[in-house]
């Protein structure tokens, strides 16, 4: 396994700019293609196509591996899978897969009785293409349309086309550059879609008539400030459509009639910095979920006649998060999180009855509600899983509170969760901080130091990772590694304030709460330096640049897919897609100083320093407009040049992919299985 290939070289050009009075050098700035998004410089290919080579070459010997891990997780799936079908008015849809299908297909059946039809080929629509994804997708109310956006390079920029279910027929309403949801008007007639602009950034609303000229869609809304994004949406009785705008703290939300979207919008309540809400509607009134007074959100509620004026329904509680309202005709139901643990709750309109809210077995598990996409049911479809429990969908009756569990995800190659244990536990950060971790190992898992172990986590944007159930974790346990998660700071895990705790200008504590979970870990005697694999994307995929950077000699393998590593460069470059947007979570280095030195402390690619680093893998995607490919790029270049040991060094673009990797449900998988190879590789974990 150590006859490779030299690594290839990245060359040096000088480069370099001041801001705020420091000059900053970047002698890999090259690597970003000046005509991006169109990405044609010879050198810079070159250059990826040599790492690729390089890939290719050192990833040789594990190809066996790779294809026993592929076949391994691939006969854990159910090969012709398909979801329980649902109710929608006149119809009961649902999807499934061919016998070793990449794609799903879309079908529907009268619910008066009849043939099932079949509404949507992905498999066709992929035929031919390295790529495909399926964006929005959306059934007119009278059941005649079918619109649907396709992706077929991983731009993110998707093209709607509109089909004629009673004929099969696809309509000459073709919109390009779509990047949103599709929203039917009340008469099926027209729908709203949001284009991304030059910028890849969706600053507009607009209405299109079927039949019509794309060029005399109604523009609906813009929105001026470049930070902020437009979506459209309905409420749950679907009376109202909505056009929301706002970045990653504030938001601003438009109701328009469904059967008028010429009226004049109705404003919810004007922007105001900080401050987030969301709303649906039941009868007349609004029921609105918000952080106005605590970040761990609220329930008020207000007429239709005025909408800004607010009476509260459900106080915040330093306890539970509430994370979600939804509408039902009936009653209405509140979801959040109660000390991190996933809790869904039956509320009436009627205050004066008590709400009710549903158990659940497990000490740590995923739940919540699944499809219900009518707005009159008296059986809540819910999901629920954990990390040694399959995934179940269930329907909840509530007059008598009783739960059926409708399927439970199949393992055909079998499953016995007796096999595994599973414990959250809790690890002190060194600021005294109590930080969740949720572990699954094998039942006979050591816990006296020699055991190996798979640690993930994402830490931003308040995302929170599930400690849900995954077939291919299994490839993990079965060799007798243990999993864990850490719910660090930076995600909303244990409320919204567990996520500005690891923003802004305390986003330090996001990578120390990593690093001293994993010592944790070592002291709890699950594993020991040098032992542990880590992985992170995207975002987490700046958790991995910068705790190789802290603290390189306690991973034994990192996987950094899409990894967010040039930090400093991207939120000073106010032309690139997403930046205006991101400043309110990490800062704008653009206008503050400290923002600048901040994030000049911490960004993965520009505190890489001579020292000996872990095997790292790195992947990038050449048509990614999230994280740009010469971020994985340039940081593979930098680290070669700079690191002081031998240890594998790799980077793979996807060069006709975007930010999440190849598409298709196997060809995900194989690249999933060469990551899973290369950890058990550097672990020395025999395949």
């Amino acid at each position: 396994m150590n006859d490779f290939p030299k690594p290839p070289v990245a060359q040096t050009r000088p480069h370099s700019f001041t801001r705020h009075g420091v000059t900053h050098e970047d002698p890999w700035a090259w690597l970003k293609d000046p005509n991006y998004p169109d990405v044609t410089d010879k050198d810079v290919l070159a250059y990826l196509e040599e790492e690729n080579q390089y890939f290719d070459a050192v990833m040789a010997p594990l190809k066996p591996l790779s294809e026993r891990l592929f076949q391994e997780m691939r006969a854990r799936i159910k090969e012709d899978e398909s979801t329980v079908p649902q109710r929608d008015g006149d119809w009961i849809y649902w999807t499934d897969f061919e016998t070793g299908g990449e794609y799903p297909r879309w079908w529907r059946k009268p619910v008066a009785g009849g043939d099932d039809q079949l509404i949507l080929d992905e498999p066709a629509l992929a035929e031919g293409k390295e790529y495909f994804r399926l964006g929005a997708l959306s059934v007119s109310p009278d059941g005649r349309y079918l619109a649907y956006a396709i992706d077929d390079n991983g731009s993110e920029r998707f093209e709607v086309r509109v089909k004629d279910l009673g004929t099969g027929d696809l309509l000459p309403d073709t919109i390009p550059g779509m990047l949103s949801e599709i929203v039917w008007t009340a008469d099926s007639a027209g729908f709203l879609y949001g284009l991304a602009n030059e910028n890849w950034r969706t600053d507009n609303a607009h209405w299109h008539k079927l039949g019509e000229p794309i060029e005399q869609d109604v523009e609906l809304f813009r929105e001026a400030d470049e930070g902020y994004r437009v979506a459209v949406g309905e409420v749950s009785s679907r009376k109202w459509l909505t056009i929301a705008t706002g970045d990653h703290v504030t938001s601003e939300i438009y109701l328009l009639p469904a059967d008028n979207p010429a009226a004049t919008p109705i404003l919810i309540a004007p922007r105001k910095p900080g401050r987030e809400y969301d709303v649906d509607e039941h009868d007349g009134t609004l029921f609105i979920h918000t952080n106005d007074t605590d970040p761990q959100f609220r329930l008020v509620t207000a007429s239709m006649d005025n909408p800004g004026e607010w009476t509260e329904r459900i106080a915040p509680s330093p306890h539970f998060y509430m994370t979600g309202v939804t509408c039902f005709a009936d009653f209405f139901i509140v979801e959040g999180r109660e000390d991190g643990l996933d809790q869904v709750e039956l509320h009436h309109y009627d205050a004066s009855i008590a709400p009710t809210r549903l158990n659940f077995p497990e000490a740590s598990y995923v739940a919540g509600l699944g499809d219900n996409p009518e707005y009159g049911v008296e059986k809540l479809r819910l999901g629920y899983e954990s990390m040694v429990t399959p995934g179940t969908v269930q329907d909840y009756d509530v007059a008598t509170g009783e739960l059926e569990t409708l399927k439970v995800q199949e393992i055909p190659s079998g499953y016995d969760a007796s096999k595994y244990r599973t414990e959250r536990l809790h690890i002190a950060a060194r600021d005294g901080t109590q930080v969740p971790v949720s572990v699954v190992y094998p039942a006979d898992f050591p816990r006296d130091g020699t055991g190996k172990l798979y640690l993930y986590s994402y830490g931003a944007y308040g995302h929170a990772v599930a400690p849900g159930f995954s077939t291919s974790r299994m490839s993990f346990l079965d060799r007798g590694i243990a999993f864990a998660i850490a719910h660090i700071r930076g995600g909303d895990d244990l409320g919204q304030q567990w996520y500005h705790d690891g923003k802004l200008e305390k986003r330090t504590n996001t990578f120390n709460d990593f690093v001293d979970v994993a010592k944790g870990l070592i002291e709890l005697g699950f594993t020991a330096p040098g032992q542990i694999a880590i992985a992170g994307r995207s975002a987490g995929g700046e958790l991995m640049g910068a705790v190789v950077n802290a603290d390189p000699e306690l991973w034994g393998a990192v996987i950094a897919d899409v990894p967010f590593v040039d930090v400093l460069n991207t939120m000073l470059d106010e032309s690139l897609p997403l930046t205006p947007g991101e400043w309110p979570e990490w800062g704008n280095p653009v206008e503050d100083p400290k923002a600048f030195e901040l994030i000049r402390s911490y960004s993965p690619y520009d505190n890489v320093k001579p020292q000996a680093y872990p095997p790292i893998f790195i992947s990038g995607g050449l048509n990614d407009p999230r994280v740009t490919y010469w971020e994985p790029a340039k940081w593979a270049a930098r680290l070669r040049a700079t690191k002081t040991d031998d240890n594998i060094l790799l980077l793979k673009t996807n060069m006709g992919a975007g930010h999440g990797g190849k598409s298709g449900r196997w060809e995900s998988l194989k690249e999933y299985a060469d990551e899973i190879a290369f950890i058990l590789w550097q672990l020395g974990v025999e395949g």
